[in-house]
């Protein structure tokens, strides 16, 4: 191992040159694969910076076990994302093939009201997300159901997916069962229930904005779908599956082991397998059609139910829009997800290991002599990590560590910037591809980042809500002489 005093912080131009390779491959990769970037080329153009990086950080004294180990690092951060999502991919396919999405979908079009529908979406996640703090399982069951009902009403599947983002993230931004909602005032050093109540000061007024946007959207927006197509859509679904209420439970089941805190993996694992369970309860004439020709139906159920867990499910109805509908899920249907948050992160973890990120936040700091100007810092350092090391919890804990000093040297009480985290680094990650959010979101809803960016409003108004707040000088806490004193013991 080299000496780390050997070591040499990397020059600006060192810093840069693997950020514009990056910027400059997925560029060629947009251009030329368009929307089937995130199938391979923008991975390759991961790996491909990360190999620039690597060489810079050789040439300024690092060896390769230290990059090796810090890559390892790197992807172990992703192991547990990993394994959820593996575990949603198995609880599409089942509660797929159980009926629970199908009876969602059903219930909703006969419910939920085109003009509406948007905010409603959006409305409804909210209420979910801030009840189980997840924006993931939130998207996963919730989520999912409502691009299905979108579709069935002739809607647009982007707004739709930008409405159920808005709401996830509005949800989980404030619920105290959030990993992130703890984790910003951790970092900070301001108190749990304290960073909520600050956060609401922007929160709230983003989230009327975004509802707002999404009622224009429903009014202007004519819904292709007639009630006569409604109709026939909801009678071809009742005539695939036994639709009944109880087919809800395994989502009830979920949303309570959530609730009470069930870690994701395990909480989602254990919806899967109640899928499977009402699968074989309920929908044995289902089974009976997916099956292989001559198989008892014992052998039926073990392969069909199996094949939903890692492969999801296929039905073929006649009906190309509803054959969508009823497609999808299987642990195989997420790895190309974790294939492109594996090399996202790996990149990340070079470029944090050898300096390079720290180098572009000192150069930052100098020029941040108000507050305003410092929460502006914050904000772009916070989506720039978004950005490089492609994970949420990095946008937070990085920046975090990195201006926590600044601000109290400057007596800002830690709430403004466990709040500035938030409203930045949280909220930004579903809207980067190659971030472990976005990945996930774009998987698990099967739109493509890029197609559902621009509909996403809370997400890109909460950053802008916190800039005006910090350059207009509104509800930016100071600390008292004693809190001051305080802390610098």
């Amino acid at each position: 191992m080299s000496d780390p005093h050997s070591l040499r912080q990397p020059s600006m131009l060192d810093a840069s040159i693997p950020i514009v390779a990056l910027i400059a491959m997925l560029a060629a990769a947009v251009t030329f694969f368009g929307d089937n970037s995130s199938y391979g080329p923008n991975q390759i153009a991961l790996l491909a910076s990360m190999g620039i990086a690597i060489i810079i950080g050789l040439k300024n004294g690092a060896t390769w076990v230290e990059i090796d180990k810090a890559i390892v690092k790197g992807i172990s951060l992703s192991l547990s994302a990993i394994l959820i999502l593996l575990s949603v991919g198995a609880l599409i396919g089942t509660w797929l093939l159980s009926g629970t999405v199908p009876t969602m979908i059903y219930y909703g079009l006969k419910i939920l009201d085109p003009t509406w529908f948007y905010a409603a979406s959006c409305i409804i996640c909210g209420v979910v997300a801030m009840s189980i703090g997840s924006s993931w399982t939130t998207a996963a069951t919730i989520g999912v159901a409502l691009l299905g009902i979108a579709q069935g009403l002739g809607l647009s599947p982007e707004i739709t997916a930008g409405a159920v983002i808005s709401g996830a993230y509005f949800g989980d931004k404030i619920s105290p069962l959030s990993e992130t909602t703890n984790l910003a005032p951790a970092v900070a050093g301001s108190e749990l229930f304290a960073h909520i109540r600050y956060m609401l000061w922007t929160t709230v007024p983003s989230i009327i904005t975004a509802l707002i946007l999404f009622v224009i959207l429903g009014l202007t927006e004519t819904a292709t779908a007639s009630d006569n197509s409604i109709a026939v859509l909801n009678d071809q679904l009742a005539s695939q599956f036994h639709l009944s209420i109880f087919n809800l439970i395994p989502l009830v089941v979920l949303l309570g082991l959530a609730i009470k805190k069930v870690p994701a993996f395990p909480a989602v694992s254990i919806g899967a397998l109640m899928g499977a369970l009402w699968a074989i309860l309920f929908q044995q004439d289902l089974i009976a059609r997916l099956s292989a020709d001559g198989l008892d139906a014992m052998t039926a159920n073990v392969t069909v139910v199996w094949s939903a867990f890692y492969d999801g499910v296929a039905i073929e109805t006649g009906n190309d829009e509803l054959n969508k509908l009823l497609s999808g899920g299987g642990m195989a249907s997420m790895l190309n997800t974790i294939w492109l948050i594996m090399c996202a992160l790996s990149f990340g973890a070079v470029l944090e290991h050898l300096g390079m990120l720290r180098k572009f936040v000192n150069v930052i700091l100098k020029s941040a002599k108000s507050t305003g100007s410092l929460i502006a810092s914050t904000v772009c350092t916070c989506i720039g990590t978004n950005l490089i090391t492609a994970d949420q919890y990095m946008s937070i804990v990085m920046p975090g560590r990195m201006y926590k000093e600044e601000y109290q040297r400057r007596d800002l009480d830690p709430v403004v910037l466990s709040r500035t985290l938030e409203d930045s680094g949280t909220v930004t990650s579903v809207l980067v591809p190659w971030n472990t959010c976005g990945a996930y979101h774009s998987g698990v809803l099967g739109i493509a980042t890029g197609d559902y960016f621009m509909y996403c409003f809370f997400n890109l108004i909460s950053p802008l809500m916190t800039l005006a707040f910090g350059f207009l000088g509104i509800k930016i806490a100071k600390l008292t002489k004693s809190e001051s004193e305080n802390i610098e013991k």
